[in-house]
């Protein structure tokens, strides 16, 4: 007799194949499995996400592109060295563009041409510079042929190909990277409080369709809120909004004692629906970190003293 799942001999009478582990029947065949516990048909909405999960109601949700690369118009892109040090490579197709921060730029080809501009004319470039932006805008075609540019911001962090279709978001003017030529940026009061806070005076107003690359200090997190709810964030640390969700700037908290107590200072307070992108870390909160560390102008024991003789 052999066992009838691999062919291994069997004594007579055995209950159990040496060589499997099969259990047998009194007659040799393999015993019939357990019957299984009967947990009822799944309900109908089996399969669908959680309550709350997927675009937030009256907003359509921010969309990037989760495998870091895609495609624009007559051209794509791939991002590359995430989260730390991220750096945006952008393919154009012959005599496509692509617009940029002034200064974005980290390499390209020889056949691209750069022109620099001032985007929105005399009063757009006043804008852009009272905002702490460059009063420039970078334009890069290729010439004759394909061609490639790179970018990437000043300070460690990732970037986010954002993918607009026909939305409005709002962009801190520091997280604005490089962006499809179709779309339209415009500089807008961020409100009088942040002025005294001194974080954020102005915010970019991007509208259209295309493909908007955004920076970040650090990595980026997700916020998505749903109709009605409110939820507060440091200013230092916002990238990007949702121009559904409506926003207000405050200070973190009452008094201006319980704020310098608390080492917070202006925070803006959405309520939704709408989502939001969060940069994990604070440019400004780590540029005072670093302070002490550098010697203030004028005092002693600082610097060289070199003494050529007299």
């Amino acid at each position: 007799m052999n066992c009838p799942r691999c062919g291994a001999g069997l004594l007579p009478g055995a209950q159990f194949c040496g060589a499997c582990g099969t259990r047998l029947g009194d007659a040799g065949a393999p015993a019939a499995p357990p019957p299984q516990p009967d947990y009822g048909a799944p309900p109908a909405n089996y399969n669908a996400p959680p309550a709350g999960y997927g675009a937030p109601q009256g907003g359509r949700g921010i969309h990037l592109d989760e495998d870091a690369r895609g495609q624009g118009r007559g051209y794509s892109y791939e991002i590359l060295h995430q989260p730390s040090f991220a750096l945006a490579v952008v393919r154009l197709a012959a005599e496509q563009s692509i617009q940029a921060e002034a200064g974005a730029m980290v390499s390209m080809s020889a056949n691209v041409d750069l022109q620099s501009q001032m985007k929105g004319g005399l009063m757009g470039a006043l804008k852009r510079a009272v905002g702490g932006e460059s009063a420039f805008v970078s334009t890069f075609t290729a010439r004759g042929g394909p061609g490639e540019v790179t970018f990437a911001p000043g300070g460690p962090g990732d970037i986010a190909a954002l993918e607009m279709s026909g939305q409005a978001f709002f962009v801190q003017s520091s997280s604005y990277l490089a962006g499809d030529v179709g779309l339209t940026v415009d500089t807008r009061w961020g409100g009088a409080k942040s002025f005294f806070g001194g974080e954020g005076l102005f915010v970019l107003q991007v509208t259209g369709t295309g493909v908007l690359l955004l920076s970040s200090f650090g990595a980026i997190h997700r916020k998505q809120l749903q109709a009605g709810e409110r939820y507060v964030v440091d200013t230092g640390h916002l990238v990007a909004w949702e121009g559904t969700t409506q926003y207000t700037l405050r200070k973190a908290t009452q008094g201006i004692f319980r704020s310098f107590v608390s080492g917070e200072g202006i925070v803006a307070e959405f309520v939704g629906p709408g989502e939001i992108l969060i940069q994990t870390r604070n440019l400004q909160a780590f540029a005072g970190m670093l302070k002490p560390f550098f010697p203030s102008q004028g005092s002693s024991g600082s610097g060289f003293n070199l003494d050529f003789g007299s």
